[in-house]
C-alpha cells in the first residue's frame, strides 16, 4: 500500500478516500459487577487520552492491512464497517494510541471504536453508537468507550445498559502494579457471585447513577472504593489497602481500579484548592509501593475530546 493517498470529496468518494477517527480510553471502572439478572456490567470513567485511527480506502484492495499483527481485530472491525456501508474493497489502517496495552485503560476497545469512526469519516458519514456496538460485538467484549459520557455498559454483551451523564473534572493519580492482563481471557473465567453481592451491586449502581446526576463526587468515590473492595474478594490487589489509606490521608474522593487490569487510582476534584499537595502525597505513597504513578484526567463530554486534541489530556 502507498503511504500517502489523495483524499477525495467526502460526498462522493472515488476509488481512494481517507478518514480519521478517535476514541478515548477509560481509567478502569467506577463500578463493575454482576446484577441480580446475571448480567455483567461496568461503569466507565473516560479519560482524556486514547487512540486515533487513519483509514485509507481503495475500492480495488483485496483486504485490510494494518501495521501490526496484534491489531488484526481492528482490521476485522474495519471490514465490518465497510460491509455496513456497502463499500467493496479494503485499504490500509494506521493506529496510534496513548493507552498502554493490558493495563485496564480500554486500549483495545478504543482502537476498535477509532477504526470504525475512521471508516465512516472516509465516506463523510458517522455510525450511531448502537451500530458501533453491533460491530464490536462481532469481534470481542468491549468497554463502552463509543459513548462520550459516563455509562453503565454490559461489556460481555457489548450493549448499553444506561447513560449516567457527566461529572465535573477529575484528576486521577494512577498506580500500575505491573504486568498485563488479557481482558478477553479474564472475562471468560468463571467467577460466581452470590445473590447478596449481586443485590449490593444493583444498589451501588443506583447510588452511583444518583451521584453522577447530582455531581456528588464524594459518593462517586465511595462507590468506586466499595467496588474495588468487592472485586478484591476474588482478585486480591496488593496495592489496594495502601492506596485506600493514602486516599484517606490526602482527603481524596476514593479509589478506582481497573477490575481486569493492573492500574489503580486515587480520585480528586480537579478544582480542589490543595490538589498539588494531595497528588504529591499520593505519588510519594506510590513510590513506596515500588511502581510508577501517572496523572490522568477526566473531563466531561466534548471537553474531553477538545483536551485530547489540544494535548491537554497528556499523561503528566
Amino acid at each position: 500500500m502507498p503511504t500517502t493517498w489523495p483524499a477525495t470529496a467526502t460526498e462522493e468518494p472515488g476509488p481512494w478516500a481517507v478518514g480519521s477517527g478517535w476514541a478515548l480510553g477509560t481509567f478502569g471502572e467506577l463500578l463493575q459487577g454482576v446484577l441480580p439478572d446475571d448480567r455483567h456490567f461496568l461503569v466507565t470513567l473516560p479519560i482524556t487520552i486514547g487512540s486515533t485511527a487513519t483509514f485509507r480506502y481503495a475500492d480495488d484492495a483485496a483486504g485490510i492491512t494494518v501495521e501490526a499483527v496484534r491489531k488484526r481485530k481492528s482490521a476485522r472491525v474495519v471490514a465490518l464497517a465497510l460491509e455496513a456501508l456497502g463499500r467493496p474493497g479494503g485499504g490500509e489502517l494506521l493506529l496510534a494510541s496513548e493507552l498502554p496495552e493490558g493495563k485496564g485503560l480500554a486500549s483495545s476497545s478504543a482502537d476498535l471504536v477509532a477504526s470504525v469512526r475512521a471508516v465512516a469519516d472516509a465516506f463523510g458519514t458517522s455510525f450511531p453508537t448502537n451500530a458501533v456496538e453491533a460491530m464490536l460485538r462481532e469481534v470481542e467484549p468491549s468497554d463502552g468507550v463509543m459513548h462520550d459520557e459516563i455509562v453503565a455498559f454490559l461489556h460481555r454483551e457489548v450493549r448499553l445498559h444506561s447513560r449516567l451523564g457527566h461529572l465535573p473534572r477529575l484528576v486521577i493519580v494512577g498506580y500500575d502494579e505491573g504486568g498485563q492482563v488479557d481482558t478477553v481471557t479474564y472475562n471468560r473465567r468463571p467467577a460466581p457471585v452470590d445473590a447478596e453481592t449481586r443485590a449490593e451491586y444493583a444498589a451501588l449502581l443506583d447510588r452511583l447513577a444518583g451521584a453522577v446526576a447530582d455531581g456528588d463526587l464524594r459518593t462517586v468515590g465511595a462507590v468506586a472504593t466499595r467496588s474495588a473492595e468487592l472485586h478484591a474478594r476474588t482478585r486480591p490487589r496488593a496495592a489496594l489497602a495502601p492506596l485506600v489509606t493514602a486516599c484517606d490521608e490526602a482527603d481524596g474522593l476514593g479509589v478506582v481500579v481497573a477490575h481486569s487490569g493492573t492500574v489503580l487510582g486515587v480520585l480528586f476534584a480537579a478544582d480542589d484548592p490543595e490538589l498539588d499537595r494531595k497528588t504529591s502525597h499520593i505519588q510519594a505513597r506510590c513510590a513506596r509501593l515500588g511502581g510508577p504513578s501517572t496523572i490522568y484526567h477526566y473531563a466531561p463530554g466534548l471537553a474531553a475530546r477538545r483536551d485530547a486534541i489540544e494535548g491537554n489530556g497528556d499523561v503528566l
